[in-house]
């Protein structure tokens, strides 16, 4: 793409030179100078048409093919998302029928399915339990006294965020912790 815009301003600075020679050469009245002048013109002009075309052209080929492959990384997401989903229908299905620990363990494998999505995807999961308290990644719910923890600290993580390539997906829902009241202070 860089290529094509060197192409378009090189014929550009062309066709600049061309109606210079031709500003210089109307002031002599040479026809076969001027007729040479106005083909060289005429070609440069032609050439200069094809550049910005096909510089457009590289320009939404560029576009589709960025489209394409948004389309089908989601598409690739998707389907791994399916066999997460396989899985929790086959439960519900086999519910009943069950004992809490094959439950348990079905839902155990469900949980691995779906964080090997999430691994080959690159969603990261937050959990910051007991790190600084960080508003560009967590959510504070509730700001809790304690007298083991830091002043704004996290004590629990009520709900764990994510990120996705660096970029949140969601924050970390947590409770802060605060330092205790004296208790002589009201």
């Amino acid at each position: 793409m860089m290529l094509g815009a060197l192409y378009v301003l090189t014929l550009s600075r062309k066709i600049l030179n061309l109606l210079d020679m031709i500003d210089e050469t109307s002031a002599t009245p040479d026809p076969a100078t001027n007729e040479a002048a106005d083909q060289a013109l005429k070609a440069a002009r032609d050439q200069h048409l094809r550049a910005l075309a096909e510089l457009d052209n590289v320009r939404k080929r560029a576009q589709r093919e960025i489209e394409s492959a948004q389309r089908f990384a989601l598409e690739r997401f998707a389907s791994e998302l399916l066999a997460v989903r396989d899985s929790l229908e086959l439960a519900v299905r086999n519910g009943a029928g069950s004992d809490a620990a094959a439950l348990t363990a079905g839902q155990a494998a469900t949980l691995q399915l779906l964080r090997k999505a999430f691994e080959k995807f690159a969603i990261q999961q937050i959990d910051p339990h007991g790190a600084p308290f960080d508003p560009m990644l967590h959510e504070a719910v509730l700001s809790q006294e304690s007298a083991t923890a830091e002043p704004n600290s996290i004590l629990e993580v009520l709900q764990a965020g994510y990120q996705l390539n660096g970029r949140l997906l969601r924050p970390a829902r947590v409770i802060v912790a605060r330092a205790p009241e004296l208790a002589g202070e009201t």
